[in-house]
């Protein structure tokens, strides 16, 4: 278990801040008429604001996360969550902040729109964690990013070298979960109540198919919740998305059944792809994409687009020299992706 001051982390210029209260805010339960927010009149379903703080939402959402309210954070998309992270917790042109590297590409956009120095912590060869070298990487810093699974490797790191670093750094530990329903390995929600310095980042866009309604949430202390409720615009998450998502998570059977389904198909495509001449190598995967490497990655990026199959190529990425990162598609899809693979031709 770790604790620390929390307070001594945040910008120095937001403490004693008033934050913005709307007219959502003022008042709770139910009136017959509204005139306090110079909202149209007139019932299309819209008209009003959204409720600031998503409290039905969340309390589905916290029903199935096993954590309360006061510890979730709603963002408009996780792209959201990590900008406010920075804008909380760091100064700009003074203070670093730390990521992983390869990984996902808007730890490094976000650090610099913020003027923020960003430290990227090389893994190893294989993708895996050097625990040692991130935490004298991290020196210093006030935000570390770790991806488990990792984008666009695919693999998880292991708990306990998540929890080591956890325990030794003085800082924020962002852990980004976007795949991790993807993956057999636990949640580092379980850890929240051991670590006040630890942020949990997941989203609705991957196992939950609504990448559409743009929709992210933090998980972290209540102490660094209620800061990020104060610095968040008032009305971040607007009421289609809210409605959409709580309509979406009544009944969770068809999200299990396609995740279910997509693990299915990449355990098909792992084998699959390895059978194929112009793969190289294929990475195992924790999530609900596939990273290979190719004999010519632009030939085969080309080919596969001219063909109407669009993948992502990772070879201007640390250590994914030649490499494109598959999605796992429908069945169809995936057989398609393969045949097309198959006639491609090698000089």
């Amino acid at each position: 278990m770790k604790r620390i001051a929390i307070e001594k982390l945040i910008r120095p210029d937001l403490i004693g801040m008033m934050a913005y209260s709307s007219a959502r805010d003022e008042y709770s339960g139910n009136a017959s008429v509204y005139l306090d927010a110079n909202e149209n009149p007139y019932n299309n379903g819209v008209n009003r604001y959204p409720d600031p703080l998503q409290l039905k939402l969340k309390e589905r959402i916290s029903e199935i996360k096993n954590v309360s309210k006061e510890q979730l954070f709603l963002g408009n998309g996780s792209d959201e969550c990590i900008d406010l992270l920075f804008r909380l917790f760091c100064i700009s042109g003074k203070d670093q902040v730390t990521a992983i590297n390869p990984s996902y590409g808007m730890y490094s956009v976000s650090a610099r729109i913020n003027q923020i120095k960003l430290n990227e912590s090389k893994l190893n060869i294989d993708f895996s964690l050097n625990t040692e070298q991130i935490i004298k990487d991290a020196e210093g810093s006030k935000l570390l990013f770790i991806c488990s699974p990792n984008n666009p490797t695919g693999n998880s790191f292991p708990k306990e070298q998540l929890i080591e670093i956890l325990t030794r750094f003085d800082g924020i530990v962002v852990i980004d979960e976007a795949y991790i329903d993807f993956a057999d390995d636990e949640s580092m929600l379980t850890e929240l109540l051991n670590f006040s310095n630890l942020v949990v980042c997941q989203t609705f866009s991957k196992a939950y198919g609504m990448a559409g309604i743009r929709l992210g949430m933090l998980f972290a202390s209540p102490e660094i919740i209620s800061w990020m409720n104060k610095i968040k615009p008032p009305y971040n998450i607007n009421q289609l998305t809210q409605t959409f998502a709580f309509d979406k998570l009544v009944n969770l059977n068809q999200v299990q059944n396609e995740i279910e389904s997509i693990k299915k198909e990449r355990s098909f495509l792992l084998k699959e792809l390895a059978r194929i001449q112009c793969v190289e190598k294929v990475y195992p995967s924790d999530s609900n994409f596939i990273l290979i490497k190719v004999k010519n990655t632009i030939d085969s990026y080309n080919y596969l687009k001219n063909n109407g199959i669009v993948v992502r190529n990772r070879s201007s990425q640390l250590l994914c020299e030649n490499c494109l990162r598959l999605t796992i598609g429908t069945p169809e899809e995936n057989l398609l992706l393969l045949k097309t693979l198959k006639e491609m031709k090698y000089e």
